[in-house]
């Protein structure tokens, strides 16, 4: 489908994120769940030089953010990196990006609502198991269902309450935890070795990740082609200081931080006292509850972008008279969430998801210079520096970090990539046969 038609279906879509909007959706999906966690893992593989690991795995993202940005200021329609792909490698790549980024939101999803009951539990037991554990799961999908059902507005105004909300407790936990960092605990680290070292920033990865999940609303975005270039750097700017002074007051106060299942609540327990756990506990559960309300809102709009291109039935294209949503993908999508989340089989699939970011991630930093070259290519708002040059170092990047996955981690991006392709050359039958509209 040419350019301008996809325009014109996007521009059906109510146009609700602002500027500050998507820079508050941008931070909430990247300060998500993981850093409650990994700091312990990073230092694990590279004791107090995990604050480099950091800073390192802060310029690989800025690497990779650099190329989005650019591919991103040339297009205004849904889809985000399945509508570079499209753009730039043709309908069969973006349906392959666009089919594995739904299942990672999808499984990610359903992750992270049992997640958010685990940390749940910490206040009320009976709600990790059981009866009251579907119950929880089932009133956490129904509600964000509905608020972006009414609309994306609404969607938007809940992410900035709840970033706001996660970040409270974090910035008190770095305001306070500051003053009684040990600084004995960094002077006498032991140099870890380069193995080590890109271990750190391979995990790393993960707390970095997720940006692109909001790019898939750049049909609701105000203004997309200058508002993302901002936005993402604004978001990873922020980020990555607050990271790095998480990691500072994890290594400085916390003594076992390696072993540390939950190193902020157990950091947080010696200079906050008793009340130190709770706060962070309930912080966990925003930043759960956020990281969710922004994978609902991108989730549901990969299908809608596969449809607008024929990629999947027309169908998923319906946008509610009054809330101007895509409700039918937004229903279904939510089902799939529900089944998932409460049947816990979806589990596996989590273990995909970083293979699956890198690839897309590789894709669209690939695009970069073809788009450049291509005359025919929307005019970019923003011109990366140096940015064919930074679009071959990221592509070396993902390719290095791929190297690193598991190799049953691989089977299963086979495995999923396969299910997505019997489903394209299935559809495309079905539609040279006249059987689908």
């Amino acid at each position: 489908m040419p350019h301008n038609t996809m325009t014109q279906t996007a521009e059906r879509l109510s146009r609700e994120i602002r500027r500050w909007d998507l820079v508050a959706l941008l931070i909430n999906v990247t300060v998500g769940a993981g850093v409650f966690r990994l700091p312990a893992e990073a230092y694990a593989a590279a004791g107090a030089y995990s604050l480099l690991a950091i800073v390192i795995c802060a310029v690989v993202m800025g690497l990779i953010v650099l190329c989005f940005a650019e591919v991103a200021s040339r297009f205004t329609g849904t889809g985000g990196p399945y509508l570079y792909a499209r753009e730039t490698f043709g309908p069969a790549v973006a349906f392959m990006v666009g089919w594995l980024m739904w299942l990672t939101r999808l499984a990610g999803f359903g992750t992270l609502c049992n997640l958010l009951v685990i940390y749940l539990g910490y206040f009320w037991p009976a709600a990790s198991s059981g009866l009251w554990r579907a119950v929880v799961i089932t009133g956490i999908v129904l509600s964000l269902t509905i608020i972006n059902l009414v609309g994306v507005r609404e969607s938007a105004v809940v992410g900035n309450i709840l970033t706001a909300g996660k970040l409270a407790p974090l910035l008190l936990f770095v305001a306070v935890g500051l003053f009684f960092i040990d600084p004995g605990r960094f002077s006498s680290a032991a140099r870890p070795g380069l193995g080590s070292l890109a271990s750190g920033v391979f995990v790393l990865v993960w707390m970095f990740s997720g940006f692109e999940a909001v790019l898939i609303n750049s049909g609701e975005i105000r203004e997309p082609r200058r508002s993302i270039p901002f936005a993402l750097a604004v978001s990873l700017s922020t980020s990555s200081l607050l990271f790095i002074l998480i990691q500072a007051v994890c290594i400085g106060t916390l003594p076992q931080l390696g072993g540390s299942e939950r190193p902020l609540a157990e950091a947080s327990s010696r200079f906050l006292g008793g009340a130190g756990p709770s706060v962070i506990s309930a912080g966990a559960l925003i930043s759960i509850l956020g990281t969710m309300n922004v994978i609902m809102l991108a989730s549901s709009r990969i299908p809608f972008a596969l449809a607008e291109q024929g990629q999947l039935p027309r169908f998923l294209l319906r946008i509610h008279p009054r809330f101007r949503t895509p409700h039918v993908s937004i229903l279904i999508s939510a089902a799939l969430v529900l089944l998932l989340a409460l049947s816990g089989t979806f589990i596996y699939l989590l273990t995909l998801s970083l293979i699956t970011r890198i690839i897309v991630y590789a894709v669209t930093c690939a695009a970069l210079p073809v788009l450049r070259r291509r005359k025919a290519a929307p005019a970019a708002s923003f011109k990366a520096p140096a940015g064919v040059l930074v679009s071959i170092g990221a592509v070396m990047i993902c390719v290095a970090l791929l190297f690193s996955a598991q190799w049953h981690e691989v089977r299963d991006v086979v495995i999923g990539a396969s299910a997505g392709l019997v489903l394209y050359l299935g559809l495309r039958f079905a539609q040279r046969l006249g059987m689908t509209r």
